[in-house]
């Protein structure tokens, strides 16, 4: 029988049962060994710990950086056709990944649109054609444009926008008037014709200038737009009525027109002379500020400055009414002399020589010094201020696109927004701007383009280009 081995605490001669030692337990290794593992343990810990924090900072770091796609659609986009091309505005700092187009009509979702080549740009553009004819189940009618983007970062955030637009399987169509239209150089008329079918915009396209056209007053049936045949467009220009639908599916028929050769206005050209005395006048007015040679500030100013205050003009268009808000013919400017006619083409002349060409749109009407400026028909002004070269402006909407214009004068008495009536004093003429002498710059703009007056103060041509065609309330010939 075996005799386990025994202990005493304090015995320094502990035997094993057999009268043999047992060599003393080493209490100051064993110490150390523990100390050494505890801190070893410690510092496997502390790496641990630091392993997380730097994971929990990157992915801070990460989701910090990380942002959401912004999309954004034009809003022009509001119909959808067999193929119609679609402009998509991206925004995320990181760039996109991906970028996918659906359309959901009736609970059904379609793919028209699939990229995934990632771009890091954090403003980009993507241009895609929605070609429904791959997705037959589409119908006309109402429908949503759905547009995702996914982030190019690690979290891959999806961003997306949606538009509710109309499906349209079939172009509109067109059907004008069958009347003559006589047409002349730097002049206007007026169309009538019918669109049947979904369309977002129509009217009466001239070259590459467009009109608007209008509902029938007093609910009757049909559309209407008075156009122009500009100055300077090509005799061989055919007007067409067209109708869109936002979706590349274009329909245009042309209008009957006829074109008298020997009856088209002859536009004068005249040289104009600039004496030092004008120059200055005009370069100190207008170009205060300027430096360098004075004959190169007055071309500038007579040519880049006109351009500018021109297309000021034209951007008014907008600021028309729905409705006529005349209805009687124009007046001209009571007891007034033309000292210049529409689409004069002006040659100026310094000290000898031919500095600059410009065309002069509109009729010089001169009277008196300071002679009180009337409207020529009923209106509201849209226009009250400095422009440039026209000086101290007016300009009065008639309605319709139509629009009458006063330059140079030395004192305006009207505000932006004021109803003004026929013969109305509005201010004072005067020589402000490029004008040479105390006069009035009176013109007349039609959808932005600065057409001869000429047609419109005649009562007969009112009645049987414009009050024959549509109503025009309290006419009277």
């Amino acid at each position: 029988m075996r005799h386990q081995p025994s202990y005493k605490l304090g015995d320094c001669n502990a035997t094993d049962g057999s009268g043999r030692g047992v060599p003393e337990p080493n209490w100051a290794a064993r110490a150390i060994y523990s100390t050494a593992r505890r801190e070893l343990h410690w510092n496997v810990r502390k790496v641990i710990v630091v392993i997380i924090t730097l994971v929990v900072l990157l992915l801070a770091y990460s989701v910090a950086r990380s942002a959401t796609p912004m999309v954004d659609l034009p809003a022009a986009i509001t119909s959808l056709g067999q193929a119609t091309p679609v402009t998509v505005r991206l925004h995320d700092p990181r760039g996109v990944r991906s970028v996918r187009a659906f359309v959901e009509q009736n609970g059904a979702r379609y793919q028209v649109f699939d990229s995934t080549q990632p771009s890091k740009s954090p403003d980009s553009t993507w241009g895609f054609t929605a070609v429904l004819k791959t997705t037959p189940q589409l119908q006309s009618g109402k429908a949503k444009l759905i547009v995702e983007a996914t982030s190019n970062d690690l979290l891959r955030r999806t961003g997306r926008t949606e538009r509710d637009v109309t499906v349209v399987t079939q172009p509109p169509a067109v059907s004008v008037d069958s009347e003559q239209h006589y047409l002349y150089l730097g002049m206007a008329d007026l169309a009538t014709f019918n669109v049947s079918g979904y369309w977002t915009e129509a009217g009466v396209r001239v070259g590459d200038e467009k009109f608007r056209a209008w509902p029938m007053a007093g609910g009757k049936p049909g559309l209407f737009s008075m156009f122009a045949f500009a100055w300077n467009m090509p005799t061989d220009t055919v007007p067409m009525v067209y109708a869109s639908n936002g979706t590349g599916s274009d329909v245009a028929s042309p209008l009957v027109v006829v074109f008298p050769k020997k009856e088209q206005p002859k536009y004068k050209v005249r040289d104009l002379q600039v004496s030092d005395t004008f120059l200055q006048k005009v370069i100190n007015e207008l170009d205060p500020n300027g430096t360098g040679d004075p004959v190169a500030r007055f071309v500038k100013i007579n040519s880049e400055m006109r351009r500018a205050n021109n297309k000021t003009l034209s951007d008014l268009q907008f600021k028309t009414a729905d409705r006529f808000l005349w209805s009687r013919p124009f007046m001209r400017q009571p007891h007034s002399q033309a000292e210049s006619s529409f689409a004069d083409v002006r040659n100026y002349i310094y000290h000898g020589q031919k500095i600059d060409q410009q065309v002069h749109l509109g009729y010089d009407l001169a009277v008196t010094q300071h002679v009180g400026v009337q409207a020529s028909n009923d209106g509201k002004v849209v226009y009250a201020a400095p422009l440039g070269i026209y000086g101290n402006c007016i300009v009065v909407d008639h309605g319709y696109g139509l629009q009458t214009i006063y330059g140079h004068l030395s004192r305006i008495d009207v505000h932006e927004g004021d109803m003004v009536r026929q013969a109305q004093v509005m201010g004072i003429s005067g020589q402000t701007g490029m004008a040479g002498g105390d006069h009035i710059h009176f013109a007349m703009q039609l959808d932005g383009v600065q057409i001869d007056p000429k047609e419109w103060w005649d009562p007969h041509w009112i009645k049987d280009h414009i009050a024959k065609r549509v109503e025009l309330p309290g006419f009277k010939p």
